[in-house]
């Protein structure tokens, strides 16, 4: 369950018009937190990545589906005790070493080598244009 701050801080990023994949951001960062506080671990960097969005799904941010998945997702029902308990157990047995800052970095120049020259350029561009309307606002 997502702390109520990542859930503010989410409702925030949307009321503010920010994109689904910064809400989704809080979420990511918070997952992070707690694989390196120890509450669980992870097996690699995407699936911490992976349960971070999907608590963020499950939280209302209008999220993509996964890849392979119809958009239209079949809502399951209340995970059952045994089934929950279980997935925790497996997820505490996990490295930590998911989390760090050299696998996160390692994760993220990993999946920017493989967005074109022009998707990088454009999202450059993107950000530079909200950093300058951010300081305006100042």
């Amino acid at each position: 369950m997502p702390e109520k701050k990542t859930i503010e801080r989410a409702k925030e990023d949307k009321r503010e018009g920010k994109a689904a994949s910064t809400q989704a951001g809080d979420f990511v960062k918070e997952e992070m937190h707690h694989i390196r506080a120890g509450k669980h671990g992870a097996k690699s960097t995407k699936q911490a990545i992976a349960i971070g969005l999907s608590k963020a799904r499950r939280s209302g941010v209008k999220l993509p589906p996964r890849r392979g998945q119809k958009s239209e997702t079949k809502r399951r029902g209340k995970v059952s005790a045994k089934r929950s308990r279980a997935s925790e157990k497996a997820l505490a047995r996990q490295p930590r070493k998911a989390a760090s800052r050299r696998s996160l970095s390692r994760q993220a120049k990993t999946v920017a080598h493989k967005r074109s020259k022009a998707d990088r350029s454009r999202a450059a561009k993107k950000a530079a244009r909200t950093r300058k309307r951010e300081r305006s606002k100042r």
